[in-house]
């Protein structure tokens, strides 16, 4: 999936570090990991359309995407000394999705993986909205309970995401993954982050496949009190779709709300502490 007839300008990077650390909504984490800058799928929700490595390119956020080439070399050296000064845990990825469609051909995200099973971190979050991820069920199996696949599925309808997400995978190909993921008994959660609007039944159609739900909104999850998303134009575009009453921080409790009648409290995550180690 990715933007039609719109082409894409792809650089290799050789980057002076991979492993950054952990601030602000990832403050419980060590370090986070971007195996890529940009990404394709270009959410129009995207809080990192308005942070300083998309501002500053100057060039649609989108359309655009630096390799990070010779990550594993990199990954290697700096988890090692990490690890020599304590705990280390890893959120892969905060400013891109490590299994967009250039994962396919280039693997960064893979070698990434093949380093951190032969020296795991102390926890691993996968975060991503890709079915690219059960290529790697393997290499996820071996890091057992260490790591946690954080798949976003904001919603179970897809003629919304096709309105907020068009360049992202369809809702079906995402519970698909989910059953693959949970019949190799990888550890897994779904995030809807942000809420979108959805059925009553969207809790039931994600029962089946996970035992842990994170749920966020734009005005606790986009780092900036829901200024960001304000900036981007989301409410008007709630407005348009005459699904107004979703753009509200008290939908946030509607949603959880609903998760509860068919998951256990325990199971049911707000926000960050969803997203922590």
């Amino acid at each position: 999936m990715g933007r039609n007839n719109v082409e894409r300008e792809i650089k290799y990077k050789i980057p002076k570090t991979v492993l950054n650390k952990g601030t602000g909504y990832l403050s419980d984490y060590t370090h986070s990991l971007n195996p890529y800058t940009g990404c394709v799928y270009s959410c129009s929700y995207c809080y990192v359309q308005r942070m300083p490595v998309a501002l500053f390119r100057g060039k649609e956020w989108g359309t655009w995407i630096d390799v990070k080439q010779e990550a594993a070399q990199l990954l290697t050296k700096e988890l090692a000394h990490a690890k020599s000064k304590g705990r280390v845990t890893i959120f892969m990825s905060s400013s891109t999705d490590p299994y967009q469609p250039i994962e396919h051909r280039e693997k960064i995200t893979r070698s990434l993986l093949e380093v951190m099973i032969e020296n795991p971190p102390d926890f691993l979050l996968v975060q991503t909205r890709s079915p690219l991820v059960s290529r790697d069920i393997d290499l996820l199996k071996k890091l057992k309970d260490k790591v946690r696949v954080s798949l976003t599925i904001e919603t179970d309808e897809d003629r919304i995401r096709k309105y907020f997400t068009p360049y992202a995978p369809p809702i079906q190909a995402r519970l698909n993954t989910l059953k693959k993921l949970a019949d190799a008994k990888i550890p897994t959660q779904v995030a809807v982050s942000p809420i979108l609007p959805s059925s009553a039944d969207f809790p039931k159609k994600l029962r089946h496949y996970v035992n842990r739900v994170c749920i966020d909104d734009y005005f606790m999850g986009d780092g900036s009190g829901g200024k960001r998303s304000h900036q981007l134009g989301m409410k008007d575009k709630y407005v348009d779709l005459g699904f107004e009453e979703w753009y509200k921080p008290e939908t946030l409790q509607k949603v959880y709300s609903r998760f509860l009648q068919v998951f256990k409290e325990n199971q049911v995550y707000i926000s960050q502490k969803g997203f922590e180690p």
